[in-house]
């Protein structure tokens, strides 16, 4: 996490290891999980989701270039820098990150949370640094519509139809944008 000095994703200053616990000293991000942001508006405009997920790719780009493929990608492992309308969205919750090499590019631990996991690693075959990829996809759908591509009444059906790869773009209905301070 020290490592990743990046403007897109959540600081990590120090770590301090006791006998009994971990204490990590992060940048404060107090304006909670992407998740909440996109439940409060409901959807983003497609202005503000191209300019959020071009700089998540940023921060998706400079991770692989180190390295570490995160493998748990959703919206709430990304947090708000603050409340307002403009806050910038950082990755974070590194916990199921992995280091990959030229020697170990392909990955086999099935991780991640269910309705973000890419079809390879549900394959069982090997998978790499794209699981990313296709995460930050479904988050792109998210943000644009409200609601996930892919849902099922459990898991295991919810992992077919990710596999299947089979998916429809509802387009919310439209609302007024939001009124605009006077200038």
């Amino acid at each position: 996490l020290k490592e990743m000095d990046h403007p897109y994703i959540v600081k990590c200053y120090d770590a301090y290891e006791t006998d009994e616990r971990v204490y990590l000293f992060m940048e404060l991000m107090d304006g909670g999980e992407l998740f909440d942001r996109i439940v409060d508006i409901g959807h983003f405009t497609e202005s503000d989701g191209q300019s959020t997920v071009h700089k998540l790719l940023q921060a998706l780009k400079f991770m692989h270039d180190k390295g570490i493929a995160h493998r748990d990608l959703k919206p709430e492992n990304m947090l708000m820098s603050s409340k307002a309308p403009d806050a910038v969205c950082k990755i974070t919750d590194f916990g199921l990150g992995k280091f990959f090499d030229q020697q170990t590019d392909l990955m086999k631990t099935p991780c991640g949370t269910p309705g973000y996991i890419a079809p390879e690693v549900l394959l069982m075959k090997g998978y790499d640094k794209q699981c990313d990829v296709w995460s930050l996809g479904v988050i792109v759908y998210i943000l644009l519509c409200g609601f996930p591509p892919f849902y099922a009444d459990n898991d295991a059906q919810l992992f077919e139809r990710i596999k299947a790869g089979k998916y429809e773009f509802l387009v919310p209905p439209l609302r007024p944008p939001p009124p605009r301070p006077p200038p």
